[in-house]
């Protein structure tokens, strides 16, 4: 009798202890691998903070989005990036295998700020003074009209030796000339009588005085 007690109570020692003692700290760890894509277009999110909630644990997606990280069964991952929303993911803790797949979206986040108008001008005073001195340029019609003024014309012209139709009729002389001593030597004048008159009276008239004055 004291026997069987004995071994009752053994039994139930066992037990217990079994019970009580911890488990092994690696039976709940799990490789935690995937992909973080968007909501809309299910492209990569390059650069994904990933953290292990009320841990200092972490890592970072790779530019296509791929992440790894070792983790246990029931945690909270936070996922964070810049331009979308914070999510959560929490790791089944009756998962069979130590390895698990995830992919995550992340949906965009728009932050819209409120309309922030620039002046360089630090009131409303002075802005107004601004605008009654502002000297607007001319525009392309203004430019034309002034340069096509009667007056500034009339002087342009005035200036002008020969007009187009008389530097025509001089280039189709010369060319004319061309064409009819074409294959033979050209008069010489130094040995013309009528080019030496004509030499002689403007001589005489001054004509080559005027041109000195001008």
């Amino acid at each position: 009798m004291i026997k069987k007690l004995f071994l009752t109570f053994a039994l139930l020692a066992t037990i217990f202890v079994a019970h009580a003692q911890p488990e092994k700290p690696g039976k709940n760890l799990i490789q935690l691998s995937g992909v973080v894509l968007t909501g809309d277009s299910l492209s990569p999110v390059p650069y994904t903070s990933l953290m292990i909630k009320n841990s200092n644990r972490g890592t970072v997606s790779d530019f296509f989005g791929f992440f790894s990280l070792v983790a246990q069964k029931g945690d909270e991952i936070e996922f964070k990036a810049l331009g979308y929303k914070k999510t959560s993911y929490y790791i089944p803790d009756s998962l069979p295998e130590d390895r698990y797949s995830l992919i995550q979206v992340l949906i965009g986040d728009t932050i819209t700020l409120k309309q922030a108008v620039i002046y360089p001008w630090p009131s409303r005073e002075q802005f107004k003074q601004a605008f009654i001195d502002l000297k607007i340029p001319d525009d392309d019609l203004a430019h034309a009209q002034r340069n096509l003024a009667l007056e500034e014309m009339r002087e342009e012209m005035n200036k002008i030796e020969m007009d187009g139709s008389m530097n025509y009729k001089y280039a189709l002389q010369q060319r004319q000339n061309r064409l009819y001593y074409a294959g033979q030597l050209p008069p010489n004048n130094l040995l013309n009588p009528i080019a030496w008159a004509n030499f002689i009276e403007a001589w005489k008239r001054g004509d080559f005085k005027k041109k000195d004055d001008d």
